[in-house]
């Protein structure tokens, strides 16, 4: 049995930044998720961070956390975050009465907009609509979630705090009416874990009533499911938000080297209700063409959907529903040692831990002042070690490769270049290899094999969606046609093994790749995905190794 003093249960932004937290102010902590990194909604939105300004009318709140947690995201989290700025647009079907109570709004909320002519407008995002009305400029920005998830364990592990991915809780233990542990189970293993602990958390997100009603308690939380679009480029270089209130679809952001627009907002009661439909692909089109009259042609790469955890206590839902947060202790329903936070959105996870956190501290008499608003959550990478870096990586893929790895960085050269070593010896090089072994396996999204390698090779990681969700394998244009069979191959090649055949491997990954090409298979898409099943039903046979493998 393992000892601690807190169990985190949730490994998404919120969960990681509590061990963060927690671990900075010496608190023994160890966090529990169900998935892998990012598993849940903290991986499933936009990547807006938010400057507040969608929530100034209705939220004032909402929006001031917003604005601060916004400025201080873009401090500690470099490398997650691309500062591009927003749009807010008002477009000839918007209410222009809406644009005078929205300007006094952010300027209460403290959120610095100006206006700007819709001409000078069109000169920077040339691809909107030619009769939009009135354009203001605002400090949204764009995050990438799964990054923010890992820098944040990276960090809480550099000071003791450990993280158990795919260990799902079975039960919260009690006794005198107090928590005394929990019990997870290996999802992988099918072990069983025992943990004792003074104080449980649940920062589970979409899936925190469930985690709550384990306890025995009750919790307004309603999941509300979003689906979200992307396409094949990078057609606006800001975010670009509908001057109106919160609605269906009135967000475009750009995400790396595509734009993701979003979002619907229907109530359901599964947190895991995460598979996107045509009928909802077709609707967000209709909705954002206004901002982008072209949009009907541009290509699509796949849609996507996740739950928002609202909290409901007053029985609002979808739209209506705050996106503010709340901090419950369970003492008060006759379970001392719980502690919940509820509702939330990704932009605030800095905040909702530390005040998750210094409930926790208040309890156990801790002290020490909350230092995550200051703290980078990695260090900036050596110049030194970006040199050495530079003979072995692609250069354009550089600052990518060392955002993405954080703490890996140094792992990650080391294994490249005891490669390039090993390649020169046996003059064994490839086109595409950089200083010789160490090609790209992923040429979308520029991920070669040391850095695939160094990913397979942490204990946590179990299949090249692991692999994926910490590197962007297989997120581009080709939707991992080509590096899910090269990825495969060379750590076979180099005798790394995942939980899976490499068979196996291959189809659970392209299968979690069809979850999302399956709603939007037209025109370009289609011909893609017929390249796709051609490659690996028809030339490699894969559905019948697979059948073979099976038997």
């Amino acid at each position: 049995m393992l000892e601690t003093t807190v169990v985190v249960i949730g490994g998404g932004a919120t969960g990681m930044g509590t061990l963060r937290d927690l671990s900075m102010r010496g608190v023994p902590a160890i966090l529990l998720e169900q998935g892998g990194i990012a598993h849940g909604t903290s991986s499933r939105f936009h990547g807006l961070l938010h400057s507040g300004c969608r929530y100034v009318v209705n939220d004032p709140e909402s929006a001031h956390e917003c604005i601060e947690e916004n400025m201080i995201l873009r401090r500690i989290g470099k490398g997650c975050v691309e500062v591009t700025e927003g749009f807010f647009v008002l477009t000839p079907k918007d209410d222009p009465n809406f644009v005078e109570p929205w300007i006094k709004g952010c300027d209460a909320a403290g959120i610095k907009v100006k206006e700007i002519t819709p001409a000078e407008a069109l000169k920077l995002e040339p691809n909107l609509a030619p009769d939009i009305q009135r354009v203001f400029r605002v400090p949204d920005s764009c995050v990438d979630g799964f990054r923010l998830v890992l820098h944040n364990r990276m960090s809480a592990e550099r000071y003791g705090g450990r993280a158990y991915l795919y260990h799902k809780v079975e039960e919260i233990k009690q006794r005198n009416g107090a928590v005394c542990g929990v019990t997870a189970r290996n999802l992988m293993t099918g072990e069983t874990l025992e943990i004792a602990c003074r104080i449980v958390v649940n920062a589970a997100g979409s899936w925190s009533g469930e985690v709550a009603a384990m306890a025995g308690l009750e919790a307004a939380i309603t999941p509300d499911r979003g689906t979200l679009v992307v396409f094949n480029h990078r057609f606006t270089s800001r975010v670009i938000n509908r001057l109106h209130p919160s609605s269906d679809g009135d967000i475009f952001v750009p995400h790396g080297s595509v734009t993701i627009l979003g979002t619907t907002s229907v109530p359901t009661d599964r947190p895991d209700d995460t598979i996107p439909t045509y009928p909802e692909v077709t609707r967000l089109l209709e909705i954002g063409e206004p901002l982008f009259p072209q949009v009907h042609d541009y290509r699509i790469l796949r849609a996507f959907a996740g739950t928002r955890p609202l909290y409901t206590p007053g029985g609002a839902s979808g739209r209506k529903a705050s996106r503010n947060f709340n901090v419950v202790d369970h003492a008060a329903d006759g379970l001392d040692g719980m502690v919940s936070i509820f509702g939330g959105k990704l932009t605030t996870y800095r905040l909702m831990a530390e005040r998750v956190s210094d409930d926790v501290c208040r309890r156990l008499k801790v002290t020490t002042p909350c230092r995550t608003a200051e703290e980078p959550l990695i260090e900036t990478p050596d110049p030194a070690v970006l040199a050495r870096a530079a003979k072995l990586f692609p250069v354009r893929a550089l600052n990518l490769m060392a955002d993405r790895l954080g703490d890996d960085l140094t792992a990650t050269l080391q294994i490249a270049e005891v490669a390039a070593v090993a390649a020169r010896n046996t003059k064994n090089t490839h086109i595409t290899d950089f200083g010789g072994g160490n090609p790209l396996l992923c040429e979308c999204e520029m991920v070669s094999l040391a850095e695939v390698e160094c990913v397979a090779r942490d204990p946590s990681t179990h299949s090249l969606t692991d692999i994926r969700l910490r590197t962007r394998l297989g997120m581009g244009t080709c939707q991992g046609t080509f590096c899910s069979l090269r990825s495969v191959a060379s750590l076979v090649e180099h005798g790394i093994p995942l939980e899976f055949a490499p068979a196996d491997s291959m189809c659970r990954f392209l299968q979690e790749r069809w979850k999302g090409l399956r709603p939007v298979i037209w025109g370009q898409q289609a011909r893609e995905m017929e390249f796709s099943r051609s490659v690996y039903a028809g030339i490699l046979n894969l559905d019948g190794a697979m059948h073979e493998q099976n038997n």
